[in-house]
């Protein structure tokens, strides 16, 4: 059976949950939990993510996140391939680290109840899943996004976004005030929880008022026609990528023909494809290709060399 399509366009914003493969854990300690977040800073950087909340819980997770190129299908391919791969590495494992195929709920961004309340829903898992006390602040659970929404902006993630969220409240700053509103209105909004608020948020493909169901039907019809679903992705991250590499060949003067003539290791071409690694989900195929720098094994060993 063919798998449904994803949903992906500029400005989407999802609602991303994954669990461990058989449901066992995916995160073993603090050190885990901090890798995981460590990786989602670099997918933000490669991928131009704003994250807006998250969850981690023992073997699971849950990640609201706005994708303002239309490429959620590349940044997790990374994301979740890069993380596995670091556990893996730190408990001598290898193999599947996560179960099947993420589920994405798309969530329709012009009405800010929707956005808010998947949020909360994301928030609020650490009581649903009884790890607090009914007398623990839900800010004691560390491993969320949701303490540093009571956080300064320079203490928080530089890829955290709250404005959306403290906005669908009612909440015009990001103050001292506004922060403490938030934290009432979110202990309020904990005790009156049930489980049948968020069924639609469990069970749906995505989040929102009929119109936007409409629209997002609309648009899986029409690739599910002869078009490949993949390539608007393809282009777009193809897009970043291209940029950056004309970027910094102006930077040092060069034009095309220079990749050509220049050695595969030249030291130009070493940090233009750093820089591409580093900021792009391209493979390193594609980058020594771009670069003429010949085969992928050979640029992972000039990059590896470059490393201090």
């Amino acid at each position: 059976m063919a798998r449904k399509l994803r949903i992906e366009y500029p400005g989407a914003i999802y609602h991303v949950m994954n669990r461990g493969d058989r449901r066992e854990a995916i995160f073993r300690d603090d050190v885990d939990h901090q890798v995981f977040l460590d990786t989602l800073d670099d997918t933000c950087v490669k991928a131009d993510w704003q994250v807006l909340a998250y969850c981690l819980m023992g073997n699971h997770f849950h990640l609201v996140v706005e994708t303002p190129r239309g490429n959620l299908v590349s940044g997790m391919k990374w994301f979740l391939g890069t993380y596995t791969m670091r556990f893996n590495r730190r408990h001598g494992l290898s193999g599947h680290l996560f179960s099947g195929r993420y589920k994405a709920l798309v969530v329709d961004p012009s009405k800010p109840d929707y956005l808010r309340t998947v949020c909360e829903y994301v928030h609020l898992n650490p009581v649903r899943a009884k790890l607090l006390r009914p007398s623990d602040p839900l800010e004691s659970f560390r491993w969320s996004s949701y303490p540093s929404y009571l956080e300064q902006p320079r203490r928080r993630p530089a890829w955290l976004h709250v404005d959306r969220v403290l906005g669908g409240l009612g909440i015009s700053a990001d103050s001292a005030v506004g922060r403490k509103q938030f934290e009432r209105l979110m202990e309020d909004r904990r005790r009156e929880d049930t489980s049948d608020d968020y069924a639609g948020i469990r069970r749906g493909w995505c989040w929102g008022d009929e119109s936007f169901r409409r629209e997002l039907l609309a648009q899986m019809e029409s690739r599910s026609k002869p078009d490949h679903p993949g390539v608007e992705l393809s282009e777009s991250g193809t897009e970043k990528a291209e940029r950056l590499a004309r970027e910094e060949l102006a930077k040092l003067g060069w034009g095309e023909a220079d990749l050509g003539e220049r050695r595969k290791g030249d030291s130009g071409k070493i940090k233009i494809a750093a820089k591409l690694r580093a900021e792009t989900t391209m493979t390193l195929k594609w980058i020594a290709s771009r670069l003429q720098m010949g085969g992928a094994s050979s640029l992972a060993n000039l990059l590896s060399s470059r490393r201090p």
